[in-house]
């Protein structure tokens, strides 16, 4: 596993806590941000390494798309939570942004668990998980669910169920480099 220049990660932090502030305070992930964080990682990446730097930045957004890219055609977050994953890809590359998708994917099941028991929503929570289960055996019908996203952050009781991902992303990010930086000292 190579180890990413201090530069990628500085750029991804900072880039992270501001969308994760934008996510908790309006559930909303904004082009403005992701759109410019994956060029310039591509451009970034292609003048500090040349081809082999763009590759392994296309690779790394590449698998930060697909990663989250069946949540978000199944209804499980928006839209700019892929495009963030996929722009963070394009600085970290491979394999950091797998390492950012597990630490990532664990605070967003960690959250849901205190969201759950907070809000007391266990039979909710089952029944969902239900359907879920039958969608996946029918392989669903509907390719987008982006207006079930829209709906459900139009809710009053939307911080009740809705997991803010691109923060869970910066949690994932920061989790992964405080690994890094802990494991370079041993």
């Amino acid at each position: 596993m190579g180890e990413p220049l201090p530069l990628p990660f500085g750029v991804v932090v900072l880039a992270v806590l501001v969308t994760a502030a934008t996510d908790i305070w309006k559930f909303k992930v904004h082009n403005l941000l992701t759109l410019p964080l994956l060029i310039s990682g591509l451009i970034y990446h292609a003048v500090a390494s040349g081809p082999a730097g763009l590759l392994q930045s296309l690779l790394g957004a590449l698998c930060g798309f697909c990663l989250l890219i069946l949540f978000y055609l199944k209804g499980g977050m928006g839209a700019g939570d892929v495009k963030l994953m996929a722009a963070v890809g394009a600085w970290l590359g491979l394999p950091w942004i797998f390492f950012v998708f597990i630490a990532s994917s664990l605070a967003a099941g960690i959250y849901a668990i205190i969201v759950i028991v907070t809000y007391g929503r266990t039979r909710d929570v089952w029944i969902d998980l239900q359907v879920v289960w039958y969608r996946i055996v029918a392989l669903g019908r509907h390719l987008s669910a982006e207006d079930r996203i829209e709906t459900e952050v139009g809710r009053q009781d939307r911080r009740g169920r809705i997991i803010p991902f691109a923060s869970m992303i910066a949690l994932g990010v920061v989790a992964v480099i405080a690994w890094q930086w802990l494991h370079k000292g041993n």
